[in-house]
């Protein structure tokens, strides 16, 4: 199959293109490297030295002899975004271009016009430029859990059936996003869904859980390939960023009363999904969701689980909690389902004591990297604005 890897430079993309490409899928990349001048604003950095993704895509078809095409652009450019896929004629698209922080689109006004903008806008060009040049082409959207929030009752995969009045139907599963990322989010399904319904497009959303891991058998192949590993406090996921800590001897930052659950599954887990729903397309004009996770855990069961892991690598840690900075409910009800994928064949990498191993020794090898100021939050859902270094912006 021909696939087009929109944010393929990213943390996910990279991974999942070589992924799809070393399994004899003709990949391309799609992508204007804005995620690198994220990092720049906020001055922080991936804990592992990533190179540029012309180095990368080249060391790849040294290794490989699979050419990974390149195109630089922003689906902000509707009329760049749809050259590429005139050019490059898609079977299907792998869509991570999206700016996927929650704790960035609350910094302030300014991040949280430009997430929705630039999310909301960026899929509407895609849809509409899907529609112009490959109608038939299958469009895989990475989604997030974050979509449902935390409800009182189960968690379904995209539409709960309801009984009202006597009368019944399937609707879409009702969503309480917890940012204005998460909302993004929100919008940018309901217009996929539109976009089947009105062209008859196709798009299987993958409403992801928490993502951990910088790993796949791909990645390991030359240090040249590793991929990004945010552990900073606006781009820094739980896990790891507890691995971070505990390799520089920092407490584990545990936000609140640490009994947020979530799910969680490995990056190698992520891009497997990413081809099984390549694999298996929906019909024309169908929307259809999957639950992209394979465990769920609290954040202070988490924690406690790298604490344990550590100490055999010779690492003392220790818990701390912290006033939570987000608006979020710290005790809850939460099971979802997640069969989906696994129906199709998904056969998950559980979070072992191996994985961890695996991940606190990955921070260990790029301790000197870390700059701790940075691990702690300062970003607040209650106050615009930026807490480090006193910075207010509005």
């Amino acid at each position: 199959m021909r696939i087009l890897v929109l944010g393929g430079d990213g943390y996910c993309g990279w991974p999942t293109a070589l992924h799809l490409s070393v399994r004899g899928h003709t990949v391309a990349i799609l992508d204007s490297f804005v995620r690198r001048l994220w990092d720049h604003e906020i001055g922080v950095e991936s804990l592992t030295p990533i190179r540029s993704l012309r180095e990368r895509v080249l060391l790849w078809e040294e290794l490989t002899g699979d050419r990974l095409a390149v195109f630089v652009a922003d689906l902000q450019d509707h009329q760049a975004l749809s050259r590429a896929l005139g050019e490059f004629e898609p079977d299907a698209v792998v869509h991570f271009a999206e700016q996927r922080s929650a704790p960035y689109s609350m910094i302030d006004r300014e991040h949280a016009v430009f997430t929705q903008v630039n999310n909301v806008v960026g899929t509407l060009n895609l849809l509409y430029a899907l529609r112009e040049r490959c109608p038939e082409c299958h469009l895989v959207k990475l989604g997030t859990m974050g979509e449902y929030g935390t409800p009182n009752i189960d968690i379904e995969e995209g539409f709960l059936e309801v009984e009202h009045n006597g009368r019944r139907d399937l609707l879409p599963y009702p969503k309480q996003p917890g940012s204005f990322y998460h909302l993004s989010k929100v919008h940018d399904s309901h217009n996929i869904m539109f976009a089947c319904r009105l062209w008859g497009l196709r798009s299987t959303d993958l409403n992801q859980g928490i993502v951990y891991g910088t790993l796949t058998p791909e990645i390991t192949r030359h240090p040249g390939l590793i991929n990004r590993f945010d552990y900073d406090g606006i781009f820094g996921t739980a896990l790891n960023r507890f691995c971070v800590q505990a390799a520089i001897g920092h407490p584990l930052t545990v936000y609140g009363r640490g009994g947020q659950t979530r799910g969680f599954l490995d990056i190698r887990d992520t891009v497997r999904c990413i081809e099984l729903a390549v694999l298996n397309p929906p019909a024309a004009g169908e929307y259809r969701v999957f639950n992209q996770f394979t465990e769920q855990f609290s954040v202070g069961e988490l924690a406690e689980r790298v604490r344990l892991a550590a100490a055999p690598l010779g690492l003392s840690v220790a818990l701390r909690n912290l006033p939570n900075p987000r608006v979020e409910r710290e005790h809850h009800y939460y099971r979802a389902a997640h069969t989906r994928l696994h129906d199709l064949g998904l056969e998950p990498h559980l979070l072992s004591d191996t994985l961890l191993h695996s991940l606190l020794e990955v921070a260990l090898r790029y301790r000197d990297r870390v700059r701790p100021e940075v691990i702690l939050p300062d970003v607040d859902w209650r106050r615009p604005g930026r807490g480090r270094g006193g910075q207010t912006r509005s």
